[in-house]
């Protein structure tokens, strides 16, 4: 076999691993954003028909809450499913890394309302959920590279 048939197929080898794993962080995602805007409008608004959630007067704690559970989820999702391979054996330290790389992501999310809002003056419901999809595409590309680089070690 040839020195580029060889490497070429070592290529084709990382480029499918990276998408499986990129699939499964991004189901992980998925999942947590389900349970963060989820757990939130049940929080706030309840049940339809219900007459509002149980923290309808405290939203702000209510998405701290619900924000706090998808990230615990999202870190036990990803340690045990997408990096099952690459965790550290100091749990306390992943746990920590996971949790300042998340505080990145959404200080880059509030980071593109802020722009949009300061920057480019613009103030519709419209203008901040094109900023925050643009900031958690963004976030998105930044935790997935920094969790295989620095959170999710390889043992």
């Amino acid at each position: 076999m040839s020195v580029i048939a060889s490497l070429a197929l070592r290529m084709r080898g990382v480029i499918r691993g990276i998408w499986r794993e990129a699939a499964m962080f991004g189901t992980v995602g998925a999942l947590a954003f389900v349970l963060d805007n989820g757990g939130y409008t049940l929080l706030v608004f309840g049940l339809p028909g219900a007459g509002g959630g149980p923290m309808r007067a405290a939203p702000v704690q209510a998405s701290l809450m619900a924000t706090g559970v998808a990230t615990v989820f999202s870190w036990l999702a990803n340690r045990y499913w997408t990096y099952r391979q690459r965790h550290r054996e100091n749990v306390a330290r992943e746990l920590a890394l996971f949790t300042f790389v998340n505080i990145i992501g959404m200080a880059i999310t509030a980071g593109t309302v802020l722009l949009s809002r300061q920057l480019l003056g613009l103030d519709s419901a419209l203008s901040d959920n094109v900023a925050r999809t643009c900031g958690w595409a963004l976030a998105t590309w930044f935790r997935f590279f920094t969790y295989r680089r620095y959170v999710f070690i390889p043992a």
